[in-house]
């Protein structure tokens, strides 16, 4: 599936303190953590706990929360399928953070391992 400019902006504008609830109720639902879904955050993002409560108060689109990020350097090894899209063939870094993020907290909904998804 091709990642279209609309769906690119799209992405871009959303806030992530509305995708932010979603990501919680899908991993608590799981019997997984707030605490788990913050270490899987900050591993991608660097934010620890603290930042990432100011930037869900502060209504930061994904544009910004991850222009905010360092985005860690084993990031590139996520891989998959998420939403329809093969991670690896997004060509836009913003869209395809997101979805590293959205692939991160299925992993954790899934019972995953934490040293696999965090790629240790």
């Amino acid at each position: 599936m091709k990642v279209t400019p609309e769906h690119n902006e799209r992405i871009a504008k959303m806030t992530f303190s509305s995708v932010y609830p979603h990501y919680v109720t899908k991993v608590e639902k799981k019997g997984r953590t707030i605490e788990e879904l913050h270490t899987v955050i900050t591993w991608l993002t660097g934010f620890d706990s603290v930042k990432i409560q100011e930037l869900i108060d502060e209504k930061v689109t994904f544009k910004t929360f991850f222009e905010r990020a360092e985005i860690n350097p084993n990031a590139h090894l996520i891989k998959g399928v998420i939403c329809g899209y093969r991670i690896e063939d997004i060509d836009n870094t913003l869209t395809q953070q997101t979805r590293f993020l959205d692939k991160l907290v299925d992993e954790l909904a899934k019972g995953r391992k934490m040293e696999k998804i965090l790629r240790q």
